[in-house]
């Protein structure tokens, strides 16, 4: 039964789906909200007013003016934009600027990029000490290290503090930015220290997050047990080891109203577990759309960022046995200059065999989803991962590496699996060797139909909403509320 008192969350992002998105960051700050609305969470996100998403707000009413924010006037608008209920940072002079929201169109990160998202974590904390009476968040909860400076001005500079909570969904990027800095954000010289944003003689946003949050989350249950080893931890480990009482795992899920093979609008024929045999219709139209050879071969999709993290690198090296099985491959992707190019070259010399695509692009995602027999995805590491959440709802059946949200989300089909009938796909340590081995189980799993076909529904029945997530999340909150009562 649901609590009858509801919870009002100040979710606080650098980007949202649908207007703004660089990665699955975005994914999960446009989709949570709604998940959560029937665990009774009121959910309010906190973005910077990027053009955008101030050309999508609607119903914006002014609910706090600052006269200098950092360098400029700003004044935080209340709003709604498709189903999300909003609070925008209006601040020309710090995100009224085109594209990538963390970088210009030279690919260089913008110089004041640490005052911009400083700004994001200020307006955030003057929220959650309740400057705007209307709305008093009783959780804070903070996504990356964008918003990681949140909890150090709570810390330093307010009196009340609502229960806070710290998502890592990528260690990897930790906003440091110079000591220098401290005085321009705004924080006291007591903020610099081993318990506060310091981090290696510079400030730390997500290290400030991690370190002053009553909570942390990483997005899935392997990760939150993998960021706190060396090999994981991006020197953060030994922190994340002192706290790990106050960590947990939390596995995303995807918005299965867009993605949902038996009304997806953007694929050639719908089809569902139970009646998956229109989905050859889709293999057949993103061949001919890619070029592809005709024959009855293995189609292997990758739908990825193009980088050395995503493990790409390995598959270049195995790609010439996975031809050798007479296997196709499509790539749909963007990244490491010298991985488009070794993926455009594989095109251009196997053709009919190798198809690529540099970017990204949201109708052929969808129909390489519902057109592969196989989704590759060799990370070697994973923090949650949502295109193999997408190929389990789409009976793509995923090669994953067995990191992260990846060995969280897929059953292998071991041969207890495949006896038991619940395996989903196929796992493998992340190594060039284990990868091409994971290549040749694949194929011969393909090419017994029978089982497939099992694989194929048994991934399609696989729970990947947000449902379960939504009730994670809410307990939580409500845990940290009840410890403050106490």
């Amino acid at each position: 039964m649901i609590a009858a008192t509801p919870i009002h969350v100040l979710s606080v992002v650098s980007e949202i789906f649908p207007f703004v998105k660089t990665g699955g960051l975005a994914d999960v700050a446009g989709a949570l909200p709604a998940a959560l609305a029937p665990e009774n969470v009121r959910t309010v996100t906190l973005i910077p007013g990027y053009p955008d998403v101030m050309a999508a707000l609607r119903d914006a009413s002014p609910i706090l003016a600052v006269d200098d924010l950092f360098g400029g006037p700003g004044r935080l608008l209340h709003g709604r934009a498709k189903n999300l209920e909003l609070i925008v940072i209006d601040a020309p002079h710090l995100y009224d600027r085109p594209g990538n929201p963390y970088m210009a169109a030279d690919g260089r990160d913008w110089p004041d990029n640490a005052i911009r998202f400083g700004a994001l974590g200020l307006m955030a904390a003057r929220l959650g000490a309740g400057e705007v009476p209307a709305f008093r968040p009783d959780v804070l909860h903070a996504h990356d290290w964008q918003a990681g400076l949140s909890a150090a001005y709570l810390r330093y500079r307010f009196e009340r503090r609502p229960r806070t909570v710290m998502t890592v969904h990528n260690l990897a990027f930790q906003g440091l930015f110079p000591a220098s800095l401290l005085s321009a954000l705004a924080l006291p010289p007591a903020a610099f220290s081993i318990n506060g944003v310091e981090f290696h003689g510079e400030i730390g946003f997500l290290k400030a997050g991690l370190a002053l949050s009553d909570w942390i989350t990483t997005v899935s249950p392997t990760y939150a047990a993998e960021i706190r080893t060396r090999e994981f931890g991006m020197g953060l480990d030994g922190l994340l080891r002192g706290r790990t009482e106050r960590l947990s795992g939390i596995l995303n899920g995807i918005d299965d109203t867009v993605w949902n093979p038996g009304r997806d609008p953007l694929i050639a024929a719908n089809f569902d577990a139970r009646r998956i045999a229109p989905r050859i219709a889709n293999k057949a139209v993103l061949k001919r759309r890619m070029g592809l050879a005709t024959d009855d071969a293995l189609l292997f999709g990758v739908v990825s960022r193009l980088t050395w993290q995503k493990g790409l690198d390995m598959l270049v090296e195995v790609l010439p046995t996975l031809l050798a099985t007479g296997s196709q491959l499509v790539v749909l992707g963007s990244g490491e200059r010298n991985l488009q190019q070794a993926f455009m070259d594989a095109a251009r010399i196997h053709p009919g065999r190798v198809a690529c695509v540099i970017g990204y692009d949201e109708e052929l995602a969808h129909l390489i989803q519902a057109g592969a027999d196989a989704l590759l995805m060799p990370s070697r590491y994973e923090p949650c991962g949502l295109s193999q959440m997408c190929a389990l709802r789409y009976g793509t059946v995923p090669v994953v590496s067995h990191v992260g949200g990846l060995a969280d989300t897929v059953i292998d089909c071991n041969d207890m699996a495949i006896a038991e009938g619940v395996g989903t796909g196929i796992q493998f340590r992340p190594t060039i060797g284990m990868l091409e081995a994971a290549v040749l189980r694949a194929t011969a799993l393909w090419r017994n139909g029978k089982v497939w076909r099992r694989v194929q529904r048994n991934a399609m029945r696989a729970d990947v909403s947000w449902r379960r997530s939504a009730r994670r999340y809410a307990t939580l909150y409500r845990t940290l509320m009840a410890e403050r009562r106490k």
